[in-house]
């Protein structure tokens, strides 16, 4: 069983293609990176009209790399939210509009639902249950997770989420679009002890996050600082600044996860979204699990920010035992993980 993957929900167009029998077969991912730099965040128009403009001719190259035609897939998925609703509309209706032309089912797949089940794409996925922590742009949450379907929401942001707060304190400090990277390049060049930032919401018992005040907390440090410097001292600086923002988010995330395998009973971690591949975070995750006697598990890079191979992925899981969605179909900018149950469970 052949199932094409559609992934726009935000800034970058995913496709790809998931076989039953042998796994991912193609993918092809094209980010808008370039064209929202400018503006230092994603203008959901533009996104919406690239994604127009991208996603046709992606199906294409998909189809081609997998040495496949459209009459040889036999179901599609498509994300259908959370995300930008004109983003989502333009995948939708092409997914809707190719299932009908080829005469398969169609089914629409959670975004978050699609990074969770990332690292199932792996040669060694991990086995249920498990605690997965989803940090992302617009989502930082814990979740308990029992099997597909099965989700309990233990924490969440309750303002911005991790990779939020990256975008904008790399933006506060001049650094560019995205912030994750940048700010992750400049911390490389940090000194660890000029600067020491608060580790929100580690001091109270609880699984949420809280960023925005780390983000205060930065530009504070930024303009008190910088006054009459300019040149190296200026960039050193802000070398200095991004490492003690990086290294408080990073803590903050290992604390948190500690926190929530003891309280969920599990040794097992997932880790997925575009913070997921931040090397630090990545690092003292590891050490934090190898001492907890556990293990921790990421999708590759590639598939830590938004693919198509997660979706067909995720929509392969549920088009298996017969769900599917008629003609009408709808963008879901708002959510909930927990709204979703388990593949073949209706209502």
């Amino acid at each position: 069983m052949n199932i094409l993957g559609i992934e726009t929900s935000c800034d970058e167009t995913g496709v790809a293609i998931y076989s039953s029998m042998e796994g991912l077969l193609a993918h092809q991912l094209y980010s808008q990176v370039q064209l929202h730099a400018e503006y230092g965040g994603v203008v959901p128009e533009l996104a919406s009209r690239d994604h127009v403009r991208k996603l046709v001719p992606l199906i294409r190259t998909t189809l081609a790399q997998a040495g496949l035609q459209g009459s040889d897939i036999r179901g599609i998925a498509y994300t259908a939210g959370p995300g930008l609703a004109g983003a989502l509309l333009a995948g939708a209706a092409v997914a809707r509009s190719l299932a009908w032309t080829w005469k398969v089912p169609a089914v629409e797949v959670h975004h978050m639902e699609g990074h969770l089940l990332a690292p199932m794409l792996e040669e060694h996925p991990p086995a249920f249950p498990f605690v997965a922590l989803l940090v992302s742009g617009g989502h930082s949450m814990l979740v308990k997770v029992d099997g597909i379907g099965q989700y309990r929401l233990l924490g969440e942001s309750l303002d911005d989420a991790a990779g939020e707060a990256f975008d904008k304190t790399a933006k506060m400090l001049g650094l560019g679009y995205p912030g994750g990277p940048a700010i992750a390049a400049r911390a490389e060049l940090g000194d660890p002890e000029r600067f020491q930032f608060p580790r929100p919401m580690t001091d109270r018992p609880g699984l949420d996050f809280s960023f925005s005040g780390l983000k205060t907390y930065a530009l504070t440090t930024m303009q008190k600082e910088s006054a009459g410097l300019q040149g190296e001292a200026l960039e050193r600086l802000k070398n200095d600044i991004a490492r003690a923002f990086e290294d408080a988010v990073v803590d903050t995330l290992v604390i948190k996860c500690r926190r929530a395998l003891r309280e969920a009973g599990v040794n097992t971690l997932v880790l997925a979204g575009g913070v997921a591949a931040n090397q630090r975070l990545r690092a003292k995750m590891n050490r934090m699990m190898a001492a907890e006697e556990g293990e921790a598990f990421y999708p590759r890079l590639e598939f830590c920010t938004d693919n198509g191979a997660m979706i067909a992925y995720a929509g392969w899981q549920r088009l298996r035992v017969g769900e599917a969605q008629g003609l009408v179909f709808q963008a879901r900018p708002r959510w909930s993980l927990m709204d979703l149950q388990a593949p073949g469970i209706s209502g």
